[in-house]
């Protein structure tokens, strides 16, 4: 069983920049692709980005692309997200996930074990 554990959040401006991290165990990390997902409230989970095993490939939803970067350190077992440019509307609690069987990671409900997620806000 996975185990996944978010941080890096916070409550920031409009414009500025965080770092999400998330440690994921329990599992062959470099044989998983890994995703970003949110959750804003009233909201249904979307996928945000997504990164294969092997960082050769990623995806990003066209509301975040070009302003967020996913990125792997498989020697550290985590994966991370750079999101520059915030808006107001990218507040939400932010989750990550592992996966070997679909890509892009498009539906949070395959999943049933996730972590307490970290939250972002976004101020204007």
């Amino acid at each position: 069983q996975v185990q996944l554990v978010e941080s890096g959040g916070g409550s920031v401006q409009a414009g500025e920049s965080l770092r999400l991290s998330c440690a994921a165990s329990g599992i062959i990390f470099s044989k998983y692709a890994l995703a970003w997902f949110r959750q804003a409230p009233g909201k249904e989970r979307e996928t945000v980005a997504c990164i294969s095993w092997s960082a050769s490939d990623v995806w990003y939803a066209d509301s975040v692309k070009d302003r967020f970067i996913i990125s792997r350190d498989n020697a550290k077992n985590m994966v991370f997200l750079q999101m520059n440019s915030l808006k107001p509307e990218d507040t939400a609690l932010y989750y990550c996930n592992v996966d070997h069987t679909f890509w892009p990671m498009l539906d949070p409900a395959v999943y049933s074990d996730w972590g307490q997620g970290t939250q972002v806000t976004v101020s204007s």
